[in-house]
């Protein structure tokens, strides 16, 4: 072989040597890259298949910041308002992180590509996937029964909690008094004949009589035949008292008695008839007296004046007690019963704190006013009390001495349910419909059911827990919408059959 064929050779062989070099290379290189791209490829799966898996739940939803019932797919402007909506956050987010995995309680397991086929065990679908379960915390977050909140957003809303405790309940009901005359103790002073006025024993008004008093004297023709009759009857008794004839005798007894009656119909006094028995002389004037003890409050008599039958000549009235009239509302009805004690100062006296009680509530309701009159009684010795003042009243009532107490900025009313927000821990919270009783006056209000006596619920901030609550409560009703089948759709829990068909030529498994 010339040198000429040995380089030649020795070059061809190189050639064959590289490029077998080169394939080893590049076959190591591709083997190298598949691995990578399978790995790659693994690693993308699962949270590709977990996004798909859940892809109609975890869909983004959009909603207004002022109008939290606006939820929609896809940013645009509120109907409402046209303000711009914001993206809402994964309503399980919170849920996952209020714990750990061995916190949580397993509800049901269901499947991840068919949502409402669920069951109480573990297993696996009709496709060979297994199921997925749910945790009750993610089931109620869902569903808009409680709210997780983290700690950064409690501090920035603002929350406080109140602790639902036992306590008296007192109702205090304040209003204005107008004091007035006690109706049984005032008298009217008329006569019941005709005559004349003699003389005034009393002629001024606001003086201090006490029962038997002489008020006036009066004069009637009327009177003085009374007297005469009464004393003809007594002179025929007296003729007759040693008759034979029995009969005469009570005869004339029944002439006395019916004289004596006709002079107290004209308010003779039996004294002033006993008298006139007594001493057989025929009084030109009749003295009248006072009936009772009290101050004269009207005078109507002068001296010489024709009187007629039934003319009111003076009134009288005893102020050792008062009335005192208040009016109430309908709904403070319940706070008020008969005996219930009364507490009334005046402002010429403010220092000073009469106590009385309620002796009447009147059985109807002033149509004008709608309110309900009550009727106090307060003693009066000194005379302080005058008819006329108006005062102020104070009725207080213990309606309960352990009942179940909130304060009234702890729930939201509107109009139609009333609800109040239960702190459960680790930042949930969840909305309790209440029904509330009487509202006391330091700020307390009766619950009656919805909450129990040592729950924690939110007296501030919980409007933006309620807007919360609703925000829930709409995502939850939208995605269960998008989840009811069509009509004609297979029945939940079932995979639908897929239709057998021919395969294709040359198509081998």
């Amino acid at each position: 072989m010339s040198r000429h064929e040995g380089m030649e050779a020795r070059r061809h062989a190189g050639d064959r040597a590289g490029r077998v070099l080169l394939w080893v290379i590049v076959s190591a290189v591709m083997l190298g890259l598949g691995a990578a791209g399978g790995f790659w490829a693994a690693s993308l799966a699962g949270p590709v298949s977990a996004a798909a898996a859940s892809g109609a739940d975890s869909e983004q939803l959009y909603t207004c910041g002022m109008h939290p019932n606006v939820i929609q797919k896809g940013p645009g402007e509120c109907p409402i308002c046209h303000m711009k909506l914001t993206p809402l956050r994964a309503a399980d987010d919170a849920g996952a992180e209020a714990g750990g995995p061995q916190e949580r309680k397993v509800l049901y397991w269901r499947s991840s590509m068919q949502p409402d086929l669920v069951s109480d065990r573990p297993g696996q679908d009709a496709m060979g996937m297994d199921l997925v379960p749910v945790y009750a915390e993610e089931a109620e977050s869902a569903a808009g029964k409680t709210i997780t909140i983290d700690p950064v957003t409690i501090q920035n809303m603002g929350i406080r909690t109140a602790t639902v405790q036992r306590g008296p309940l007192a109702r205090t009901i304040r209003t204005v008094g107008r004091v007035d005359y006690d109706e049984q103790t005032l008298y009217f002073i008329n006569t019941k004949f005709e005559g004349w006025i003699e003389k005034l024993h009393v002629d001024q008004t606001g003086v201090q009589v006490e029962k038997g008093d002489p008020l006036f004297e009066v004069y009637s023709p009327a009177l003085y035949s009374a007297q005469e009759e009464f004393l003809a009857a007594l002179r025929g008794v007296e003729r007759l008292s040693e008759s034979t004839i029995p009969e005469a005798l009570e005869q004339s007894r029944r002439l006395v008695d019916a004289a004596r009656i006709r002079l107290r119909y004209y308010d003779v006094s039996d004294d002033q008839v006993e008298q006139l028995a007594r001493t057989r002389e025929i009084q030109k004037t009749l003295t009248i007296h006072s009936p009772a003890r009290g101050i004269v409050t009207e005078k109507m008599a002068l001296e010489g004046m024709y009187l007629m039958p039934g003319m009111r000549l003076y009134a009288i009235a005893d102020l050792a007690k008062v009335w005192v009239y208040v009016d109430i509302y309908e709904y403070q009805l319940p706070w008020v019963r008969i005996g219930q004690e009364a507490r009334m100062s005046l402002p010429y006296v403010p220092n000073r704190e009469f106590v009385g009680h309620v002796a009447y509530i009147y059985p109807y309701l002033d149509k004008q006013t709608r309110v309900i009159k009550v009727r106090l009684e307060f003693q009066n010795p000194a005379l302080e009390l005058k008819p006329a003042m108006y005062a102020n009243v104070t009725l207080r009532a213990d309606l309960d001495r352990n009942a179940l107490l909130i304060p009234r900025e702890a729930f939201i009313d509107s109009g139609t349910r009333k609800v109040a927000f239960a702190d459960l821990g680790n930042g949930k919270f969840q909305p309790r419909d209440i029904q509330t009783g009487v509202e006391a006056e330091d700020g307390m209000v009766e619950v009656q059911y919805g909450l129990d006596e040592g729950e924690r619920i939110v007296t501030s901030g919980q409007f933006l827990l309620d807007a919360e609550s609703k925000l829930k409560e709409a995502i939850a009703k939208m995605r269960a919408s998008q989840k009811a089948p069509a009509p004609g759709a297979e029945p939940p829990g079932q995979m639908p059959e897929r239709p057998t068909e021919p395969m294709p030529p040359g198509h081998v498994h």
